[in-house]
C-alpha cells in the first residue's frame, strides 16, 4: 500500500494541479509534518509555500513563544487570524500556494471559517508517539512547557480532533518519507475536488 501511495506521474500531478483552485491549507497538531510535507507538496505541485509561522513571526517582530510569553495565547491568536487572512487572500485561482498553520490555528472560530471558505483544508494526521518523537527535535513549543509532553499532547489532540474533522480531507501520515504523504495528500485531493 505504501509502495503504490509513494508514485504518481508528472502528467498526473499535473492534471491534479491544474484542478486546484485555492490555497491549500495544511492543518493539525504541532509535529505532525505540515512544514516538511507541505514544502514537498508545494514542490510537487510547481507553487509557493508559506508557513503562516514564520509570517506571524515576521510580522510581530519577534519568536512565536515570546509573543506566548509576552502577550498570551489570546494575543497570539487574533494575530494569527489576521495574517492567515493575509495570506490566503481572495481564495481565488490567483491566490494558489500550500500554507501550513500552526497547530492550534484551526480550532480559532473565525480562522477555520475563514480557511473553509478560502483555500482547502487538509487535516494532516499521525499518532501521538510519532508527534512526541518529532516535538522533541526542537525546544520551541510553547503549549509544551508546562508538563509531560506525552499527557500534553493526548488531551490537545483529543481536544483538537472535533475542529480538525471539519477538514474535508483527512490524511494519514508515519513514519515515511515526505514524497509519500504529500502523494496520498495529492490523490485526496484527486478525489474531493
Amino acid at each position: 500500500m505504501e509502495q503504490e501511495a509513494a508514485f504518481l506521474s508528472l502528467p498526473e500531478i499535473g492534471r491534479i494541479a491544474r484542478r486546484i483552485d485555492r490555497p491549500l491549507v495544511l492543518v493539525g497538531m504541532m509535529g505532525v509534518g505540515k512544514t516538511t510535507v507541505g514544502r514537498k507538496l508545494a514542490s510537487m505541485l510547481h507553487l509557493p509555500f508559506v508557513d503562516a509561522d514564520e509570517e506571524i513571526e515576521r510580522a510581530a517582530h519577534m519568536p512565536i513563544p515570546e509573543i506566548f510569553e509576552t502577550y498570551g495565547e489570546p494575543y497570539f491568536r487574533d494575530g494569527e487570524r489576521r495574517v492567515i487572512a493575509r495570506l490566503v487572500g481572495s481564495g481565488r485561482h490567483t491566490d494558489r500556494k500550500v500554507l501550513s498553520t500552526g497547530g492550534g490555528a484551526f480550532c480559532d472560530d473565525g480562522t477555520r471559517a475563514l480557511l473553509l471558505d478560502k483555500g482547502i483544508a487538509i487535516w494532516l494526521d499521525c499518532d501521538v508517539e510519532t508527534l512526541i518523537e518529532r516535538v522533541g527535535r526542537k525546544d520551541n513549543r510553547p503549549l509544551l512547557k508546562s508538563g509531560d509532553p506525552r499527557e500534553i499532547l493526548t488531551r490537545l489532540k483529543n481536544d483538537r480532533a472535533p475542529f480538525y474533522s471539519q477538514a474535508p480531507i483527512h490524511v494519514v501520515s508515519g513514519a515515511q518519507p515526505h514524497h509519500v504523504t504529500a502523494t496520498k495528500i495529492l490523490k485526496a485531493i484527486d478525489q474531493w475536488l
